[in-house]
């Protein structure tokens, strides 16, 4: 007698620890389907149930939703991490009106009681109609019952776990839950309702910082729609080539290894990596040609060349030009018009002779609306023509560039937890180049997280592939993995990151996703520039 009972202590105090164990383990969980599974098997473990489940009321209708059914005797696990949705109605805790005591759950969930019953065949005061013919359909039976409602640290009833058929340790036989089993179970629900609570708050916290963070690229959205694409597609690759770099197993990246807090910090970074945006002017974000501002000043420059038509014929009428003369001006200003035209818009590198040709055209004169002598071009329509490359002049690209000064100092400014402390770095960063000649504060790869590094290659290849900026069309594939390969060779990029994005082929997986079909051209790869398979 004295041994069953040192057995039976031993026992109990295994279950303790056990349960002490379980209650560090739910306060770190962070993904709620775990933890509600982690909840379901900790109750079956150290009460020796074969069969759990675990329900969640739903405030606003009601009633007590399944969340996780696990019968072990039936191979069932259902809800959760596994995928596989549970067939069967939520549990009504009214019923026309009326608290809806007839069913075990809805009693616990209405009473706060723990409803502790033997045998389900035999009990009074409640409906098993419904375990019944489960138990016909699957050949199961169910017979003893451990209701306990999960209260959380304001009092109030967020769920019930219950428990189906304890199972005698010696005999298998299922036997009837025990007082030990109740108030073990009773401490469980009440760590396990504080720990749901928990999860769900921080939950509603980071949907909220998330939701401010859309805010944000709304706001700079608002200003731009060509950038608030580029807000929403640069995460999304930031993560792909990520999880790719993950994946690795050769050469330095092979020890990368994310867990999911730093995939958090990471998104989130991501999401904020051009608030500085939000105080870029827009006519700068927005400029499609060289000339414009508020509108297209190449106008300005048509209505010139009217004048200066108008005056050769005036010339001509008078005398001072002769009529095959007067022909051959009205060609050549037509033609100086066109290439201006062309000019005007931004391509990828413009020629020494068409920069002589601008300043030549900019010499001629011309009678203004003060009736006073002038250029044909004044120096800030010159500056803005001969644009070597892309539509920006070199004070707006500075404009441009500030963005980022801006967002580093936006997001050093917040009091980052632990866990995100990182964020300003990675999405500070991305402007920065391998061999230190980057902006703004010229770091070296050495010098830079792997994930800032990942993120200027996000940030580059979406910027040649995307298709809804007012200056460019969106590159194909091929063309813009053969800009970024040169971009490796030359130190801008980091090489074994390129690799990884060229070899887990990140860069297909985003363009069945975001690229228009005729941007998807077939791509070499061992053509494309400093690539090492």
């Amino acid at each position: 007698m004295e041994q069953t009972q040192r057995a039976q202590l031993e026992n109990l105090l295994n279950r303790l620890s056990d349960l002490n164990k379980i209650g560090a383990s739910l306060s770190s969980e962070r993904d709620i389907n775990r933890l509600l599974e982690s909840i379901l098997n900790a109750a079956k473990k150290i009460t020796n149930a074969d069969a759990g489940t675990l329900y969640l009321l739903d405030p606003v209708n009601q009633w007590l939703a399944f969340e996780i059914l696990h019968n072990d005797s039936l191979g069932i696990h259902l809800g959760g991490t596994s995928g596989e949705p549970i067939p069967f109605y939520p549990i009504h805790l009214y019923v026309d009106g009326k608290p809806n005591h007839a069913m075990v759950v809805s009693h616990a969930a209405l009473s706060g009681e723990t409803i502790n019953i033997p045998d389900a065949y035999i009990a009074e005061g409640f409906d098993f109609s419904g375990t019944k013919k489960f138990d016909n359909k699957t050949g199961y039976r169910s017979r003893s019952f451990l209701a306990v409602p999960m209260r959380n640290h304001e009092s109030e009833i967020i769920g019930v776990l219950q428990l189906i058929n304890a199972i005698d340790a010696v005999s298998g036989e299922v036997k009837q839950f025990t007082k030990d089993d109740q108030q073990l179970l009773e401490s469980l629900a009440s760590q396990a309702a504080i720990a749901i609570s928990n999860r769900r708050l921080i939950q509603q916290l980071e949907d909220l910082f998330e939701s401010f963070i859309s805010l944000i690229n709304t706001a700079i959205d608002d200003k731009s729609p060509y950038t608030g694409g580029h807000c929403e597609r640069v995460p999304v690759l930031t993560m792909m080539l990520a999880e790719a770099a993950n994946r690795t197993k050769q050469g330095e990246l092979q020890h990368f290894n994310l867990t999911d807090k730093d995939r958090y910090e990471l998104k989130i970074a991501g999401l904020l990596h051009d608030c500085g945006k939000i105080t870029t002017p827009v006519h700068v974000v927005d400029k499609a040609t060289k000339l414009q501002t508020i509108f297209d000043r190449i106008q300005l420059i048509d209505t010139r060349f009217e004048v200066l038509k108008r005056d050769a014929y005036i010339d001509k009428l008078e005398g001072r030009l002769p009529a095959d003369q007067y022909e051959t001006r009205l060609r050549q200003l037509d033609e100086d018009r066109e290439f201006l035209r062309r000019c005007n818009i931004g391509g990828e590198k413009m020629k020494d002779e068409d920069v002589a040709r601008v300043w030549n055209i900019a010499g001629y004169r011309w009678v203004d609306f003060k009736g006073e002598p002038a250029d044909f071009l004044d120096e800030e329509e010159r500056e803005n023509l001969t644009i070597r490359a892309g539509t920006l002049t070199a004070a707006e690209r500075q404009i441009i560039n500030h963005h980022i000064v801006a967002t580093i100092k936006m997001l050093e400014s917040l009091p980052w937890p632990r866990h995100l402390k990182s964020v300003p770095e990675y999405a500070g960063g991305h402007h920065e180049r391998m061999d230190g000649k980057g902006y703004p504060n010229g770091l070296k790869r050495e010098q830079m997280s792997v994930q800032a590094r990942l993120m200027g290659i996000a940030d580059i290849f979406e910027a040649l592939t995307a298709k809804d900026r007012p200056y460019k069309e969106g590159k194909t594939l091929s063309e813009s993995l053969t800009i970024l390969g040169r971009f490796k060779e030359n130190g801008h990029i980091d090489p074994d990151l390129f690799d990884v994005f060229i070899r887990e082929k990140v860069y297909l997986e985003y363009a069945r996703r975001f690229l228009a079909a005729e941007q998807i051209d077939e791509v070499d790869e061992s053509t494309i520039p400093g690539y090492t398979p």
